[in-house]
């Protein structure tokens, strides 16, 4: 099952945030808690295979909650961002700051060698592929499903940073384009025009054929 991180204009977050706003500790904790989930995807789909051989992502999430923690407060007296997006931005911090004290490197693209599935999101792109290919391109089995799926992945690591970016925000993390523009601290029509052409160089990639045409029924 996906995890998904809990939106800001739900009432129940609203609520913890209020709640939280007001000095409710237990507020607090349910809060970062809901969004604990959604981070440790995030942060899976990004770090180094290096790295995920030694640091566990959810290592790094809890590193991310206790410094939200900290500065809960004053994040809640002036939100400039929605909440999830704001913890969004920490994590990458906290990556960064992973990839340094464990390779001992300047500050790197988090994008690169990527294992862009980890675990229990191996169905995840399975599915995106096939929506991704053209119909006729479609595996008839169950051989040449995990051949396009290994085409789809090779492709996504073949993209540029910044196109493999946006397609790991709207479809591996299932933000919307409004989302995926304020944490690439994009405006909103700079953020659909990257995600369509992103979209158009895998489609591109994934149209020309690699494997014969599937066997009659």
């Amino acid at each position: 099952m996906t995890s998904r991180a809990p939106r800001d204009n739900s009432e129940s977050t609203q609520k913890l945030l209020e709640d939280a706003k007001a000095g409710r500790q237990e507020a607090v904790e349910e809060l970062l808690e809901q969004h604990r989930d959604g981070l440790i995807r995030a942060v899976r789909l990004r770090l180094d295979r290096n790295l995920s051989a030694r640091v566990d992502a959810s290592d790094i999430v809890q590193e991310v909650l206790i410094e939200a923690s900290r500065r809960l407060p004053n994040y809640l007296e002036d939100p400039k961002m929605p909440f999830h997006v704001w913890l969004r931005h920490m994590a990458r911090d906290q990556m960064i700051d992973a990839h340094r004290r464990h390779r001992g490197a300047q500050r790197r693209s988090m994008d690169r060698e990527q294992p862009l599935v980890h675990g229990e999101d191996e169905n995840g792109p399975i599915d995106w592929s096939q929506e991704l290919a053209d119909s006729g391109l479609t595996p008839a089995t169950q051989a040449m499903r995990r051949e396009l799926t290994r085409r789809f992945l090779g492709v996504l690591e073949r993209l540029s940073e910044d196109d493999r970016e946006i397609i790991l925000l709207r479809h591996f993390e299932h933000l919307g384009n409004a989302e995926a523009a304020q944490i690439l601290e994009l405006t909103p029509a700079a953020a659909a025009m990257r995600y369509l052409r992103a979209l158009r160089r895998v489609k591109t990639q994934l149209s020309k054929p690699h494997y014969p045409p599937p066997p009659d029924a």
